[in-house]
């Protein structure tokens, strides 16, 4: 699973919207137990390249904190 984080609930909703507009696959999660950060919300992304991920989003200029690789949770 990969988790974006994001410093504020702004940014983490900004997020949410961006890949709604642009079939970013996804969904906005409570940041797991794994991870500790901002504002307490997360995305999940069906994707499972972080280098990829990080690209779209910087390119876009899209905030984010960190992009993690938490593995296959279950």
């Amino acid at each position: 699973m990969i988790v974006i984080t994001f410093d504020t609930t702004t940014d983490a909703m900004m997020m949410e919207d961006f890949a709604k507009a642009n079939n970013f696959a996804g969904r906005l999660i409570p940041i797991p137990n794994e991870i500790s950060a901002g504002c307490g919300l997360a995305f999940e992304a069906e994707m499972t390249d972080i280098n990829q991920i990080k690209k779209i989003l910087e390119d876009k200029m899209v905030a984010f904190d960190k992009i993690y690789d938490l593995g296959e949770v279950k």
